[in-house]
């Protein structure tokens, strides 16, 4: 039917991207609208979960895209409730970070907000005596801060405390979150809770920190509450669990090439060129990466698709490894390194899971990934599995000496995986949203945090926007 309703006048909406956004969408509109709406899920690779991705590793399921999630966020609890998945949620072990700087791995500082330091950091072993001492002197320096403005961090940082802060601590930990670089990462959108207080008139970066800083969550017993968690059988529960929730049909391998309003409701074209096919609807998700929502929109909704063409993507790769035991008895006991600009290694950071996880080890087997790529690198990238593996390799007996073979090897490549938070992101993001006629939203990563909480909760304000728009614009019968 032309205008893209049921015979009885239910709604039908598409989502366009089978990610954890997109799926959270589905999902919500499902709860939202009832048995009767029509949901269709179109994706354009072979598979759900976008970024997420649970495998196999030498028999047990290991996550190779996003590993943790913070457990602070609401959204994924509240999700995991309504799925019924609220056991499946585990939390790390005791162990803890290290950083590698200067040759060597030392722990990674605590008191800093993402590698911003507080007053209570404690730099020693990490910073050179020079850098310690303008690290010590920052509170003392003259600060123009301009209220509401935005700037490049690693910029600031650097004016502020030096290039060994930002190279040895702030780029490896917030290249771990974003795959990129802190010179082109926004304050305002990277760390906003630091851009606010110096908004409310902190004196120093320092100060700024210290106000913007959390207060650590309320104990669970004995115990502090955890700031991570996973899922013990992988990603693919969750999102298996909301596709069967969902009820939607979900379309693999399909291609979304226009996006065009009509009287009522949308056209999408699907397919090839040679063979296009056309789905009337109600409303629409897009739940996509920002550069491929910006050539969707660009009809719909042009300025909203220009500030999505102006956000950049960073590609990366997840090499997971399986040993035996026996085979690294070099590994420290820590959950994993971050590696700092500059050093002679191919990897930006190991994580040591079965450290880290405890359900990561029920067979004694030792399971580790290491990941690589920043944004502006992806040349370095286009090397084949064999070479990734190999780099891999030796950077891990550089580091704990372990050069046994592996019992089981993952190669995962994330082409334009993550989004860049560059300086002046919430005012492009406020142009998209703002910039969508009735019927249209967007969500995922490329919004409000790379992190998959964030990303639930722009897929379930999506399907929201929708179901108010549908509520007041009910389809004709």
């Amino acid at each position: 039917m032309t205008n893209g309703t049921t015979s009885s006048g239910a709604p039908r909406i598409a989502v366009v991207g089978a990610g954890v956004s997109g799926l959270a969408a589905a999902h919500r509109l499902r709860a939202r609208l009832g048995s009767g709406a029509t949901i269709t899920v179109l994706e354009q690779r072979d598979r759900t979960g976008g970024v997420l991705r649970t495998v196999d590793l030498a028999g047990v399921p290991y996550d190779v895209g996003a590993e943790a999630f913070l457990a602070r966020r609401p959204e994924m609890a509240v999700l995991l409730a309504e799925l019924g998945l609220s056991g499946e949620q585990v939390h790390p072990t005791a162990a803890k970070a290290s950083l590698r700087a200067g040759g060597h791995s030392a722990a990674l500082p605590a008191a800093t907000l993402l590698g911003v330091p507080t007053s209570a950091a404690r730099l020693d072993g990490l910073l050179s005596a020079a850098g310690l001492a303008t690290v010590a002197a920052e509170p003392a320096l003259p600060l123009g801060w301009e209220r509401g403005g935005d700037v490049a961090l690693g910029g600031l940082l650097r004016e502020r405390f030096g290039e060994e802060l930002a190279d040895r601590l702030a780029d490896p930990l917030l290249g771990g979150v974003y795959s990129g670089r802190v010179d082109a990462l926004g304050l305002r959108a990277t760390i906003p809770a630091l851009a606010a207080a110096l908004d409310d008139g902190a004196p120093s970066l320092t100060a700024a920190a210290d106000a913007a800083t959390p207060a650590p969550p309320p104990a669970r017993g004995d115990a502090p509450a955890p700031v991570f968690g996973a899922l013990s059988g992988g990603y693919r529960v969750l999102l298996d669990a909301l596709a069967a929730e969902a009820d939607a049909h979900v379309r693999l391998g399909t291609t979304v090439r226009e996006l065009c309003p009509q009287e009522t409701g949308w056209r999408l074209t699907l397919g090839p060129t040679t063979a296009p096919e056309g789905l009337d609807v109600d409303a629409v998700v897009l739940a996509i990466p920002a550069p491929a929502a910006a050539r969707l929109l660009s009809e719909a909704a042009p300025s909203a698709a220009r500030a999505a063409a102006e956000i950049e993507l960073a590609s990366s790769v997840v090499v997971a490894l399986a040993y035996r035991g026996e085979d690294t008895a070099g590994l420290p006991p820590t959950s994993g390194v971050l590696i700092a600009t500059g050093e002679p290694l191919s990897a930006k950071a190991f994580t040591h899971s079965t450290n880290k996880w405890s359900h990561l080890s029920p067979d004694g087997l030792v399971r580790l990934r290491a990941s690589l790529g920043r944004f502006g690198e992806a040349a370095t990238l286009q090397v084949d599995d064999a070479e990734l593996v190999r780099r891999v390799r030796a950077d891990l007996a550089t580091l704990t000496g372990i050069s046994a073979e592996p019992v089981a090897v993952h190669v995962q490549r994330w082409g334009g995986g993550l989004p860049q938070y560059g300086v002046g992101h919430l005012d492009r993001v406020r142009a998209i949203e703002h910039g969508l006629p009735a019927g249209l939203a967007v969500a995922g990563s490329a919004l409000h945090g790379v992190g998959v909480p964030a990303c639930i909760g722009t897929g379930r304000a999506a399907a929201d926007r929708l179901v108010e728009h549908l509520t007041a614009h009910p389809a004709p019968v």
